[in-house]
């Protein structure tokens, strides 16, 4: 019998949680994909020293201010990162946009244009790049027009079902339906200590969407993302695609148990509801209250991270 690893990507495109290039050297996913939180740990790899003192060089010789040499060496290391990783990967690296610019529609277009110009002038083609960008209504709208423009995007901190519909909608890409932290707020706010695969509502709630587009013929892509332990992973198999961490991957290597498909295309079809508007994608994400809880609080914490990365940026400058 093969391992779970090996027999998950009969159904599922396996991507790596991480910027750990000797993990994903070991693993060998399709794709990888980063976060600020991710880039922080890796600036504190040995194998990205090289990279950082790149990156803090280039930025010096763009000009004096300095809040533009932070920032410009933010986004060259986050590119020569995706660069070291996509040596590794034959298909896609996702790059985050800054989480400070989530409610700022311009502002999110025009990072993500510089990102692929970065990525362009390393002679990385767009065809292998995710823009990242948060499931807010301004990061949607954001996503729209970059994917009209050839900038492919993956749509990240997605908790509520408005969320889900809105990209889809909007022709995105690609999703990541953040699993794991969808079961801690239920850990942290009701009774149930944990959950089992099946009444996960994290695992719930990838399984409602996957269904939803399928049913729909939506063509965007279903990650699921945030894995706490590997029967969520178990119980999603056969998504589009599962963006997994190490130490989950290692344990799914190291089983042999069978690994039945969990989800699937049945090819049953129904026609599309009207588009949602802005108010019911709002009051809808809104009377969710672990949407609106998780949305924020991450990105908080992507934006804290990406502040720290800037620190250490700032004092090598």
């Amino acid at each position: 019998m093969p391992s779970q690893l090996e027999q998950l990507r009969q159904y599922t495109t396996v991507v790596a949680d991480t910027g750990d290039i000797e993990a994903i050297a070991r693993y060998k996913p399709v794709d990888a994909t980063t976060n600020p939180s991710l880039l922080l740990k890796a600036a504190g790899i040995s194998a990205y020293a090289p990279l950082l003192d790149e990156a803090v060089h280039w930025a010096k010789g763009r000009g004096n201010d300095r809040d533009r040499q932070i920032t410009d060496a933010g986004d060259h290391l986050a590119v020569a990162v995706g660069r070291k990783i996509l040596e590794l990967v034959p298909g896609r690296v996702s790059t985050e946009v800054d989480a400070r610019l989530s409610f700022d529609t311009d502002a999110t277009i025009a990072k993500a244009e510089r990102l692929i110009g970065l990525y362009e002038d390393a002679g990385v083609k767009r065809e292998r790049i995710l823009i990242k960008i948060a499931s807010t209504w301004a990061g949607i709208r954001a996503a729209e027009q970059l994917e009209k423009r050839g900038i492919q995007c993956n749509l990240t901190l997605l908790f509520s079902f408005e969320q889900a519909v809105a990209c889809a909608e909007a022709g995105v890409y690609l999703i990541s339906p953040f699993v794991g932290r969808i079961m801690d707020w239920y850990v942290a706010n009701t009774d149930a200590e944990s959950f089992e695969p099946e009444q996960d509502p994290g695992v719930q709630s990838v399984r409602r969407i996957y269904d939803w587009y399928k049913r729909h013929g939506f063509e965007t892509v279903v990650m699921g993302a945030s894995f706490r332990n590997a029967g969520q992973i178990r119980a999603l198999a056969g998504c589009d695609r599962l963006t997994i961490s190490p130490d989950l991957l290692e344990k799914l290597d190291a089983s042999h148990d069978p690994l039945p498909r969990a989800l699937d295309d049945h090819g049953e079809r129904a026609p599309r509801p009207g588009p949602i508007s802005e108010p019911a994608f709002r009051w809808g994400h809104n009377e969710d209250p672990m949407a609106t809880d998780k949305l924020a609080d991450g990105i908080r914490k992507f934006a804290a991270d990406q502040l720290k990365l800037e620190k250490l940026l700032s004092a090598k400058l």
